[in-house]
């Protein structure tokens, strides 16, 4: 999956645990506290990598929507029977976030699925990024951080080998609308974990997204989704996909800013690029290793800013 509350907006660049550590002891140490959810968003990034590989053995059997599909219905029932979310006593104002929150969930992954079937994995990856650093510099108050969204970016188009110029137009398209969804995804995943307790949110969001995919994944795989060998990978890239990270993703948004949280993703192509030369032999090139470097750099200084900058405002004697 930081940001302001729908209700009560306070700067994007604040960190989330202002409120929820509002009545810890005055001695109580924060630095394990702002890193904690730094390794909450690493594993999330590791598990979606793993799932990612999964799902593109699964798109033979089930087509790119079908595999959407799948692995939104699946977690959406899981998620749905371990948490059993309260469906009364919401607000207008909480039933339209959590709605926008599937709407964009559904979107992110229908589109990043279109994306891959037309260009290659690494170059959707680097491009869908884009739209966390887009909402990183936006949503920053502090000149340090478009430093590190343009060491960031500098690093996600040089993974993407500089060969934007010969694509599929409607690819390059469907990457950079998985994008953008993927900027309001993390927008309404901080709303909704601010007005949903635990993962109540989190469930109900993704029944929605479930419920717009279903009837596209019948329209192109049909039974197809329904064979055991089918289903089982399905519920495998589910977990792997969308369960772990997106609860791992909401409870570092309770913690980090938006801002962070969107540099912090920009990690995603590394983590890919890594996976595959441990996991799949894949000889990194002089290029991509470098690419990793800045797009590792980047992540680290945003951390390093930020969780500096809680500390100084904790400091006896100075102002918030």
């Amino acid at each position: 999956m930081t940001t302001p509350s729908a209700a009560t907006p306070p700067s994007p660049a604040v960190p989330a645990t202002s409120r929820a550590h509002a009545s810890a002891p005055d001695g109580a140490p924060r630095g394990r506290g702002s890193l904690g959810p730094v390794g909450l968003v690493l594993a999330g990034g590791i598990s979606v990598q793993f799932g990612g590989a999964l799902a593109v053995t699964l798109m033979p059997r089930a087509g790119a929507l079908g595999v959407v599909t799948l692995r939104l219905l699946v977690a959406a029932i899981v998620l749905l029977l371990v948490c059993r979310p309260r469906l009364r006593g919401h607000s207008r104002a909480d039933w339209t976030t959590v709605i926008v929150f599937g709407l964009a969930m559904a979107g992110m992954n229908g589109l990043f699925y279109q994306s891959v079937a037309r260009i290659p994995l690494g170059t959707a990856v680097t491009l869908e990024v884009l739209g966390p650093l887009a909402l990183s510099v936006l949503a920053s108050r502090r000149a340090v951080n478009f430093l590190w969204a343009g060491l960031a970016l500098a690093g996600v188009v040089l993974l993407g080998g500089g060969s934007f110029g010969s694509l599929d137009p409607l690819g390059v398209v469907f990457a950079l609308g998985a994008g953008v969804m993927w900027a309001a995804y993390i927008v309404f995943s901080a709303r909704t974990g601010r007005r949903f307790p635990q993962a109540d949110g989190l469930a109900l969001a993704m029944g929605v997204a479930a419920l717009v995919f279903l009837p596209l994944g019948i329209a192109e795989s049909g039974t197809k989704l329904i064979e055991p060998t089918t289903l089982a990978l399905g519920a495998a890239v589910a977990v792997l996909s969308s369960v772990l990270p997106y609860t791992l993703e909401l409870l570092a948004l309770r913690r980090l800013p938006a801002s962070t949280f969107a540099i912090l993703m920009s990690l995603e192509p590394a983590i890919a690029a890594a996976a595959g030369f441990l996991i799949l032999s894949q000889a990194l090139a002089l290029t991509e290793a470098a690419a990793i470097a800045l797009v590792i750099a980047a992540s680290m200084g945003a951390v390093r800013t930020q969780v500096g900058r809680g500390r100084a405002k904790t400091l006896p004697g100075q102002s918030a």
